[in-house]
């Protein structure tokens, strides 16, 4: 009987997140923009802006509006290996076999994961807002983690040699 072939890779973005950040995003760089064209027109009377000054205001908003950007650059990657988190400013290269369990709570805002050490891993790619895109990554992966749970079951001592 040949064996149970291993669960698919699962991969996921948070889709609604991207969208509304780049929306904020392209709106900064619009609202920056258009200060300045308008700075070179306005003086205080003890300051006068100049070309400079315009240039730097469509730098600041590009600048900003790439730190928007960064919010939404979450993804998560697993296969039979384990899984690889990657959010805001940090990436997790994580095996199943630190990893106890998936959760994604009724009011979660994200799955996390639960490790063996006691530790939780946030996985902000698999957000609640994308509803049954969620849900499918969760699936994936809580397969992907019962198929390296089931491959690498440790026997308990206590139910091989049972005490008298």
């Amino acid at each position: 009987m040949p064996a149970d072939p291993t669960p698919a890779p699962v991969s996921a973005v948070p889709q609604r997140l991207r969208l509304i950040t780049a929306l904020a995003a392209a709106g900064l760089v619009a609202v920056m923009t258009v200060v300045a064209v308008l700075l070179k027109s306005s003086t205080t009377g003890v300051v006068s802006f100049q070309t400079a000054d315009q240039v730097a205001m469509v730098g600041l908003g590009l600048a900003m509006g790439a730190g928007v950007l960064m919010i939404g650059r979450s993804r998560m990657e697993a296969d039979a290996d384990g899984v690889h988190v990657r959010n805001v400013v940090m990436n997790h290269q994580v095996p199943w076999s630190a990893v106890r369990a998936v959760r994604f709570d009724r009011h979660s805002p994200w799955a996390t994961l639960l490790l063996t050490n006691d530790d939780e891993l946030a996985v902000s790619a698999v957000q609640a807002a994308d509803g049954e895109r969620a849900l499918h990554a969760v699936q994936g992966m809580r397969a992907l983690l019962a198929d390296h749970q089931a491959r690498h079951a440790v026997p308990r001592e206590d139910l091989l040699y049972p005490r008298e």
